[in-house]
C-alpha cells in the first residue's frame, strides 16, 4: 500500500557539521533519496527488473531487506535508463575487474556503449540511496549503530579517524558519518570492504589528508541516518533530490524530475 499522503512532508535534511566540499569545478553528481516506509512490497512493480534481481528478490530475505532491495534496484533501472536511451528493463549491467586481484567482481556498471554514466547504490534503515554521475562515484547511507558497534568497528579504523570519533565522545553520529565517508570511498574504488579499514583517511578533520585523486562530502539525509558520497577526481555541483514512493511503482513514469 502506497502511504504518500498529500502535505506529507519530505523528511528534512540533516546537513553534516564539517567536511563538506563547496568547491564548483570537477565531476557533477546526482543523488536521489526515496523512503522505505512508505511502501510495502505488494507496491513494486518488478517487471523491468533482469532475472537476477527477481531470483534476489525472491529469497527468502527479511521483508524489510527485500523491501530496500526491490526499491533501489527499481529506482535506479528509471533513473539509468533516460540517460541510455532505452526502457528500464533493457538495462544491463556488468562487473568491473576488481582493483585488488583483476577479477570480475569489482563496481557494478552499465553494460553500454563508451560514456554510459556511472553508478552508486546504497539503502539502510528507511532510505534508499542512489547516485549517478560522469566518472567513477560511491554512496553510502547507514542507520546510527549502537553504542557497542561504535567501540568494535572504531578499533578497526584509521588512527586519525578513531580519535575524531573519540572527541565526538564515540557518538554514533559522528560514527555514522565517518563510516559512510569510508564504505563510499571503498565502494567507489571497487574493492568495499575487503580493504584494510585502516588503511585510508576518510574523517572529516583534513581534507588534505583523503585519498588521492577523490573527493569525498557528507550528503543531508532523513533524521536517525548518515549519507556520503565521493567521486574520482574533483567533486562539482551535487544536486540531491528525494523521489516520491510512487516513482517504484506500476503507474511511474520512467524519466525523473
Amino acid at each position: 500500500m502506497i502511504i504518500d499522503r498529500l502535505g506529507d512532508p519530505t523528511p528534512e535534511p540533516r546537513t553534516p557539521a564539517v567536511g563538506t566540499d563547496t568547491g564548483r569545478a570537477g565531476t557533477a553528481v546526482d543523488l536521489w533519496q526515496l523512503r522505505v516506509d512508505h511502501l510495502a512490497e505488494g507496491d513494486l512493480d518488478l517487471s523491468e527488473l533482469d532475472a537476477e534481481e527477481r531470483d534476489r528478490f525472491a529469497k527468502p530475505l527479511r521483508v524489510a531487506d527485500r523491501l530496500r532491495y526491490g526499491i533501489g534496484h527499481i529506482a535506479l533501472r528509471r533513473l539509468l535508463a533516460p540517460r541510455l536511451g532505452v526502457g528500464p528493463a533493457e538495462v544491463a549491467y556488468r562487473r568491473e575487474p576488481c582493483p585488488g586481484c583483476g577479477a570480475p567482481h569489482g563496481r557494478p556498471a552499465v553494460d553500454g556503449p563508451p560514456g554510459a554514466p556511472h553508478f552508486s547504490l546504497s539503502h539502510s534503515g528507511d532510505v534508499v540511496l542512489i547516485g549517478i554521475a560522469a566518472r567513477p562515484l560511491g554512496v553510502d547511507v547507514e542507520t546510527f549503530p549502537l553504542a557497542t558497534t561504535v567501540h568494535e568497528v572504531t578499533a578497526a579504523l584509521h588512527p586519525a579517524e578513531r580519535a575524531e570519533i573519540a572527541d565526538a565522545g564515540h557518538a554514533p553520529e559522528a560514527f555514522a558519518r565517518i563510516w559512510c565517508r569510508k564504505e563510499a570511498y571503498l565502494k567507489g574504488i571497487g574493492i568495499g570492504v575487503a580493504r584494510s579499514l585502516a588503511k585510508d583517511y576518510l574523517g572529516e578533520r583534513d581534507p588534505s589528508a583523503l585519498p588521492e585523486g577523490w573527493a569525498v562530502r557528507g550528503v543531508p539525509t532523513a533524521g536517525g541516518h548518515a549519507a556520503a558520497v565521493a567521486v574520482e577526481g574533483p567533486m562539482g555541483r551535487v544536486r540531491t533530490s528525494w523521489l516520491p514512493a510512487s516513482f517504484v511503482t506500476a503507474a511511474s513514469a520512467a524519466g525523473p524530475v
